[in-house]
């Protein structure tokens, strides 16, 4: 009698996020890896409130209050838009620069308000993400990866993907807005895919 063999249990890992557009990414990211990823409304979980003073103490915030509600393994992320001409903000506030629970489209149009008048060689801008991995079980040092992408703020919003402030975010060396790039491409080339690319190596290996 023969024996059909059993596929091995996918890992399971816990994004520490309630943003769709994020979890989505992050799927992507960690797609060829062989985890089942779940994010914080899997488990029917509230994210943590993000009192720290910078994108890494932020995420490894959301991690340890993730890991600690779930005993999973969590990759938990910070990350934000960094404005040269206001001063780096809105900064570790970018997911509510206009208020508490603030859509997207309020962000992006506080932020157009914010540098109306403001001529385009002073609009630089970036991306910054902080990434933490916290493998299972708790005790486990965390492993910490950053990513920075440069770019700069369009006068107008153009492209429909992506998400936050993608719609403004202008790439100079690609002449569009990151809404408007390849999803496959953005993952590539963005703050997120820079601080995943460190982190996939070790992750690749297994918690």
């Amino acid at each position: 009698m023969r024996h059909r063999s059993v596929p091995a249990a996918r890992r399971r890992i816990l994004v520490a996020t309630g943003n769709a557009g994020k979890l989505r990414e992050f799927r992507a990211l960690l797609d060829d890896l062989g985890f089942e990823v779940l994010g914080l409304g899997d488990c029917g979980l509230a994210g943590a409130e993000e009192t720290g003073d910078s994108f890494v103490a932020n995420a490894l915030l959301k991690a340890h209050h993730a890991a600690a509600a779930t005993g999973l393994a969590v990759i938990a992320d910070d990350s934000g838009l960094e404005v040269d001409a206001l001063g780096g903000a809105p900064g570790v506030h970018s997911a509510r620069y206009a208020g508490d629970g603030a859509t997207d489209a309020a962000n992006n149009a506080k932020l157009a308000a914010a540098l109306a008048g403001v001529p385009l060689e002073r609009r630089g801008a970036r991306y910054r993400c902080a990434l933490v991995y916290l493998p299972a079980p708790a005790g486990t040092p965390p492993i910490v990866t950053e990513g920075v992408w440069e770019g700069m703020i369009a006068p107008q919003p153009r492209g429909g993907g992506g998400f936050g402030y993608d719609p403004f975010f202008f790439l100079p060396e690609l002449q569009c807005t990151a809404a408007e790039l390849d999803p496959d491409l953005k993952n590539r080339i963005s703050h997120r895919g820079i601080a995943m690319r460190e982190l996939r190596e070790r992750l690749a290996r297994g918690p």
